[in-house]
Order: structure tokens, then sequence, then C-alpha cells
């Protein structure tokens, strides 16, 4: 990890005294600043004048650390453990690592709600998702590529709001709620096969029509 990164860590940390109180905002970051770096407009110079460039940060963090504690886990096991299990143990990783902080959790879900960052929410919560497959292990690039990250987006959005509302010391509400989605997901593709069969279908004439057009234009000249 370079200084700067590790920089921009420390700053992150330090926020999450003062996110809970004034929520993802310049007010925050200077407070966090000045606490990490004895000077209120560090920040400033460190994401370059935009809160939401350190609350990117604060999402690539966490994706870092969760990244780095499920490999820790995956060289404890004895053998290589299923796809499935891999999901799992990383959307939990993910949410033991913010359960001491809680209401930066509910104030970054508050702030990404807003319409103006709409962008950043979709895309810090596609590279979250993103980062989970590419742990598991997932190669995909066709059409489960992006059915994968779909399907597993909606099962990590929905824990994430029953983590908040977990109220037990091991999160045991959560882990249930979890497997229950992750049982819905494994569902799908008995139900997928029928549309993938269609969008080949589709894809193939598509393709077909294009070669004919290709060809015609070709006699003509």
């Amino acid at each position: 990890m370079d200084d700067i990164t590790a920089r921009k860590d420390r700053l992150i940390e330090a926020c999450f005294m003062h996110v809970p109180f004034d929520g993802w905002t310049e007010t925050t970051l200077d407070m966090a600043s000045q606490d990490s770096e004895g000077n209120k407009d560090a920040w400033r110079q460190l994401f370059d004048n935009k809160v939401s460039r350190a609350f990117a940060h604060y999402n690539q963090r966490a994706d870092r650390m969760m990244a780095e504690a499920f490999y820790d886990w995956l060289d404890a096991s004895d053998m290589p453990p299923p796809v499935h299990v891999k999901i799992r143990q990383l959307i939990l990783i993910r949410l033991e690592a913010a359960r001491p902080h809680k209401e930066v959790v509910r104030k970054s879900l508050s702030y990404l709600s807003r319409p103006e960052h709409a962008k950043l929410a979709a895309t810090s919560l596609y590279a979250t998702i993103d980062e989970m497959w590419r742990c598991a292990g997932d190669t995909s690039t066709d059409f489960n590529f992006y059915t994968k990250r779909a399907s597993l987006s909606a099962v990590y959005s929905a824990t994430l709001l029953a983590f908040l509302a977990d109220d037990t010391d091991d999160m045991s509400k959560t882990e249930a709620f979890l497997d229950r989605r992750l049982a819905d997901i494994a569902k799908i593709p008995s139900i997928k096969r029928p549309f993938m069969a269609a969008a080949q279908t589709f894809q193939q004439r598509v393709q077909e029509r294009a070669s004919r057009f290709a060809q015609k234009m070709a006699n003509r000249r």
C-alpha cells in the first residue's frame, strides 16, 4: 500500500466518528482530516475537493478489506469451497466488518439515495458485487457475467437492509435472511434456460439477417 492510500484510509477511518452525526459532508471531512492529518483541509488535496471521491474511497477500502479477509479464510479452508459458499462468506465478511459502524452504513445509504448521487450509488454497488464474484473465482464473459451480478446485487442490497434491522448479537437474523435469498437465487438457472434459449435464437437470427444484408450490398457493387 502506498503512502497516499494509507493516508486516505486513515482519514476515512477517522470519518467513522463523525458520519453518524453529520453524514458524508464537508463538515465531517474537515473534522476527520483534522483528526488524522492535523489539518482540516488536507482531505481536499487527497480527494480532489470532492466529498464523493472520499465516499468512493470508503467503498473501495471496504471492498479491499473484504477481499483480504476472504483470502485469509480461503487459505485456512481444508478444501476449496463451492462458489455459493464463497459468495455467502464474502457477504458476511463485508457485513461483519460494518457491524461496529451501522450508523455509518445508514448515513451512507442516505447519501447515495440523493438523485445527484445515482451514478455513484450504481458504480459503488457494481464495484462491490464485481469484487465478490472475482474473489469467488468467476471468469464468465458471456450473458452469465451480467445475470450473476444482477442477481447478487439484489441479494446483497436486500441483505444489507436486513443487516441494519438485525438486533441479534451474532447476526443470526442476517444470516438466515441471506440463506433464504441465496436459496431463491439457486432456483434461477431452471427459470433462466427458456429465456437464454430465446435470446440465443434471437441473436442467431440477427446475425443471419446482417450477413444476408452484407451479401446483398456486396453483390450490388
